[in-house]
């Protein structure tokens, strides 16, 4: 069995790396972000929504209404922990020396 070696990104490859990150507009991830916390927000009011339909006796269906609260639980469970990581990553880059 022959095992070949890792190949190294071609100077081609290095220079189109270095053109996305130079052209990589903050704007567009300020968009998927806004858009990812807005996904959540959807979730958490659409649960509670579910909720209080199953409260006043609307919905007949107990398992849609969990399904729902455990969709927006995750859903934050997830951003919480995607905040923490961009949080230590600043903290990090903080610390850096130059």
């Amino acid at each position: 069995m022959q095992i070949n070696g890792v190949e190294l990104i071609s100077p081609a490859g290095k220079k189109l790396i270095q053109e996305q990150t130079k052209t990589a507009d903050p704007m567009q991830f300020q968009a998927m972000l806004k858009g990812a916390l807005d996904d959540v927000n959807r979730l958490q009011v659409e649960a509670d929504q579910a909720v209080t339909a199953l409260a006043e006796g609307e919905a007949s269906d107990i398992h849609q209404v969990m399904v729902a609260a455990e969709k927006a639980k995750l859903s934050l469970q997830l951003t919480v922990q995607v905040r923490n990581k961009m949080v230590e990553a600043y903290q990090e880059i903080s610390r850096m020396q130059l």
